[in-house]
């Protein structure tokens, strides 16, 4: 840590484990929304919501929420927090999830993010008309294009564009749209979307599951990187890629992923301990908190949150309105 940073602290949520009730159970939103204002409330930066398609009637698994249906009912029911929503690059078409996302940005009031993994899922596959899957260097570089068309095409308006003039009857500039025109290996994508311009310019690139092949990429496109193993080298090395990218190392966020337990409340000193201890080693920008029940972010918000900000480890209230100013990205210039 230094100039008296603070950390970006996220919950990752898995919607159909992270409440507290049976797994037979169906998914229940009451509990949801209460997991995610519990959250807004305690002011942390963004919630994580998890998704896949898996094989139907695969064992003790139960039906999800579709993650960007659920961010868009989220969103009516918060005003502050980020809501960042897992989309498979295998599930979807690069254009569609564009405008999905688009649209959720505008919906949130900025507040939307997309969580791409670079992890192939072969079970995932097989219910999008690949039942071969992906060899590890195919999905890669398909992923590759396909992240690449989605931020283009979040940029094809710029933010004046839209003009709405009635009188001239001139919806927008032509001179401020932009087509994509991409035609690539695996892609190919007029654009531009028919949605306006994201509140935040546009919404935040969660990049996860990432192999070493990934590093350029996240270095060069993602906000935010989510890491599972300490590795001060590792953070150090993504940010000096992002540098010789032309971007500011302080644009890409990289955050560890911890598992909160419910231990956590007979020792929460120690727990917080072992956050400044890595926050302040460099070895990440903050965390991403995996709650396995509900419980435990009731616990990381009663007992480990205050000791945090008594520490000024955490600020004290939102920066802002969008995701983007909450991480400390605001106003970052994406040519």
């Amino acid at each position: 840590m230094a100039n008296g940073a603070t950390m970006c602290l996220a919950v990752s949520l898995s919607p159909e484990a992270a409440p507290s009730h049976p797994p037979d159970a169906a998914p229940d939103f009451s509990l949801l929304t209460r997991f995610v204002q519990e959250a807004e409330a305690a002011g942390l930066d963004m919630v994580l919501l998890g998704d896949s398609a898996p094989v139907a009637g695969w064992p003790n698994r139960q039906m999800r929420f579709e993650a960007t249906t659920l961010v868009a009912a989220l969103a009516t029911v918060t005003s502050r927090i980020g809501l960042v929503a897992a989309a498979s690059t295998v599930a979807h078409q690069p254009y569609n999830l564009a405008r999905r996302f688009a649209s959720l940005d505008i919906i949130s009031h900025g507040r939307a993010g997309w969580n791409a993994s670079m992890m192939p899922d072969p079970r995932e596959a097989a219910n999008f008309s690949r039942p071969e899957g992906f060899s590890g260097d195919d999905f890669r570089l398909r992923a590759e294009e396909f992240i690449g068309i989605v931020q283009g095409l979040w940029k094809g308006w710029d933010a004046d564009a839209l003009l709405f003039d009635k009188v001239g009857g001139r919806f927008f500039d032509p001179e401020k749209m932009h087509l994509l025109d991409h035609k690539g290996e695996y892609f190919s994508v007029r654009g531009p979307l028919n949605v306006a311009r994201s509140p935040q310019d546009t919404p935040v690139l969660v990049m996860s599951g990432l192999s070493e092949p990934d590093m350029d990429t996240a270095a060069r496109t993602a906000d935010v990187v989510l890491r599972d193993q300490r590795s001060i080298d590792w953070a150090d090395d993504l940010k000096r890629r992002a540098l010789a990218f032309g971007r500011r190392p302080e644009a890409l966020k990289v955050l560890m992923n911890v598992v909160a337990v419910a231990e956590i409340a007979a020792a929460p000193d120690v727990f917080a301990d072992r956050l400044e201890e890595c926050f302040r080693s460099t070895a990440c920008d903050g965390f991403n908190i995996l709650m396995p029940r509900m419980v435990a972010l009731d616990n990381f918000v009663d007992c480990v949150l205050p000791g945090l900000r008594r520490r000024g480890l955490v600020r004290p209230g939102y920066r802002g309105a969008t995701l983007r100013s909450h991480l400390g990205l605001a106003g970052e210039d994406r040519q």
